[in-house]
């Protein structure tokens, strides 16, 4: 990578929290997929509330803390697909909505270092999403639920896939805002990339309650700089 990308990781530092269990997942995962009609209602009622609490928090936080957290959180990033293995991956990113950290600063940085980047595109409420390459530029269009998008961009398949998180907790699930496209399109993927998920240091839950089509993540990373490994 070229000296922009190498300056993002002067100070950063792969500090890890070790990853829970397999059979700890295993048994949450089974645990929610054996909850009644009535506990499953409740969880889904409690988990809307996290959600909404977690996107408004997240909206009240001052424009510079949001700022300060999306670079530590590229720093990390950066470090993570150093140290992947992978040669020259694509990386699928997001543009943010909604108070997402802003990752538009280090998508310029990976374009300059010759990557690629590519951006999410819901197709349809029911189907997986495509992943459109996108360079600085490109004209962007809304599409479903008005996100935006490279107009034209071609479809490329991630080695690296990035995904906002409204909320996470421990076992490394993500809770997102429920549409569940991000594992949807996993489960349809041939060859699953290496997943992070990036959210700010206050979005941490003891439990999501994990359901059987939620999306595990392979590293977590935070606003703090917390990393969390799950591979």
């Amino acid at each position: 990578m070229d000296r922009s990308v190498n300056d993002a990781n002067r100070d950063a530092s792969l500090v890890v929290r070790a990853a829970p269990p397999p059979e700890q997942r295993r048994a949450l995962r089974a645990g929610a997929a054996n909850l009644d009609p009535e506990q499953a209602k409740e969880v889904a009622r409690w988990r809307k509330a996290e959600r909404e609490r977690l996107i408004g928090a997240r909206a009240s936080l001052a424009a510079q803390n949001r700022q300060a957290q999306a670079q530590i959180i590229a720093r990390q990033l950066a470090l993570i697909i150093e140290t992947s293995g992978i040669v020259a991956p694509s990386v699928g990113l997001y543009w943010p909505v909604r108070g997402e950290p802003d990752l538009r600063p280090w998508m310029h940085a990976l374009i300059r270092a010759g990557l690629r980047v590519a951006l999410p595109v819901p197709v349809a409420p029911d189907r997986r999403l495509e992943f459109h390459e996108w360079r600085p530029g490109d004209r962007l269009v809304r599409g479903l639920w008005s996100i935006p998008h490279p107009e034209g961009g071609k479809v490329i398949t991630p080695h690296v896939l990035i995904t906002p998180m409204v909320g996470f907790d421990s076992q490394g699930y993500r809770l997102g805002y429920g549409g569940e496209f991000y594992g949807r399109t996993l489960a349809e993927l041939n060859a699953k990339p290496l997943i992070v998920g990036v959210g700010y240091s206050d979005a941490e839950l003891r439990t999501i309650v994990p359901q059987p089509e939620d999306l595990a993540m392979d590293w977590v990373v935070t606003g703090s700089g917390s990393l969390y490994a799950h591979v």
